[in-house]
């Protein structure tokens, strides 16, 4: 058994937790090996059915429809998806790993034996959700700026540095530095994960039940097995917090105000310069608003290397957009670079291994992502340098 294989005993139960690296090979083997020998009563997976599904289906991205993406809200989720399964895929390159084969080896095993399966992790979406909604407006850029700098690394790791990673000590550091740096995403991603893993393994059916988690969750979820075992008001409080955590936090009515109170704010300031300051001081507000709105976002859709019908549309777009609470900047830019420079099959093929510097502009679908992502910053950022420009000018006018 390896240092990071947890039995836990609680009277007839016995829980074997296998802790392991998402690109190694020794994670397999030991997954497999375990599963064999100890043939419990059902096997828990740190997937969610959908990712189960797109781990079994590897030509997933085949049928994806950008636009259908674009309109249900979830550029972000996507190109989250895809800059967190290209970083491991390229960490497990070197090795021969894909990223999620331990957790499919526990499948097909189980299969084979006849054992039942548990998808035991909270669906990605939603973890992904919570994570981008619980962050500050900073949180969100720092989130974003990780993410893209994951992206464009181009970091190798050897088998012995994979090992490594599930090291206790590794992990320790890894979690540490992730709470420092971004508090509520270590919240989102381990913390409530931690708790709704262990529930799920707390309920799988049997008394011998083998649990296949990455190796960072360990410790949290053994915790919170035996908060669960004990019974009592701790439990209770883990049971009842499994419906909060599986939810995305609707925005406070604060947040919900203050999208209509800043655009509201703009346009009434501009009203009362052309009232109380005449057609100069009202028209210099609007060219502000005009001007600072649709450069900022044009120049970043520029960027992104934006067709030139995109990137006229991001500077007509923006300074609307930015006042209309129900749909912004980066949406408008990125359906219009969808129909004037449609995806090919072949950018559908390679998308997970386009996710790098050069692949953000050469595949077309990352590179609406990459449109939809910077024309949005561009738009947010303008929409506070000109609003304090404006509120400079309406100040210095006695408005």
């Amino acid at each position: 058994m390896s240092q990071l294989q947890r039995v836990l005993s609680f009277g007839e139960r016995t829980i074997t937790l296998i802790g392991t690296a998402h690109v190694s090979a020794e994670s397999i083997t030991e997954v497999e090996n375990t599963i064999r020998e100890l043939k419990p009563d059902s096997v828990a997976i740190e997937l969610d059915e959908k990712r189960a599904d797109s781990i079994r289906n590897k030509d997933k991205y085949r049928n994806l429809d950008i636009i259908k993406v674009l309109k249900r809200g979830e550029g972000f989720l996507l190109l989250a998806n895809l800059v967190l399964s290209s970083f491991q895929r390229r960490m497990g390159k070197n090795v021969g790993v894909n990223p999620g084969d331990e957790m499919l080896a526990g499948m097909r095993v189980a299969d084979e034996l006849g054992i039942p399966s548990v998808m035991a992790d909270r669906e990605i979406q939603i973890t992904l959700k919570r994570a981008w909604a619980k962050n500050s407006f900073w949180g969100k850029c720092k989130l974003l700026a990780t993410l893209l700098s994951s992206a464009f690394s181009k970091e190798d790791m050897s088998a012995e540095d994979i090992e490594n990673i599930k090291e206790k000590n590794e992990m320790d550091s890894m979690m540490n530095e992730l709470s420092e740096f971004m508090p509520v995403v270590k919240e989102v991603l381990i913390d409530e994960r931690n708790v709704y893993l262990a529930n799920k393994i707390w309920s799988s059916p049997g008394n011998k039940v083998v649990a296949v988690l990455g190796a960072g969750h360990l410790d949290g979820v053994i915790e919170n097995l035996e908060k669960f075992a004990a019974g009592g008001d701790e439990a209770k409080k883990l049971e009842e917090s499994i419906s909060e955590i599986n939810v995305v936090p609707p925005k406070t009515v604060g947040a919900k105000a203050l999208a209509w109170v800043i655009p509201i704010a703009i346009v009434c300031l501009i009203i009362a310069g052309f009232i109380y300051g005449g057609t100069q001081l009202g028209t210099k507000m609007l060219k502000s608003w005009i001007l600072w709105n649709g450069t900022c976002a044009a120049v970043l859709t520029l960027l992104a290397a934006g067709h030139p019908v995109t990137i006229v549309v991001a500077f007509l777009s923006a300074p609307i957009t930015s006042l209309c609470p129900f749909i912004g900047c980066g949406f408008v830019t990125a359906i219009v670079q969808a129909f004037v420079c449609k995806p090919k099959v072949k950018d559908m093929e390679t998308l997970q291994d386009d996710v790098t510097f050069v692949g953000f502009y050469k595949n077309r679908i990352l590179r609406i992502l990459l449109i939809f992502i910077l024309s949005s910053l561009g738009s947010s950022v303008a929409t506070f340098i000109s609003g304090a420009d404006i509120i400079g000018m309406a100040a210095g006018a006695g408005v």
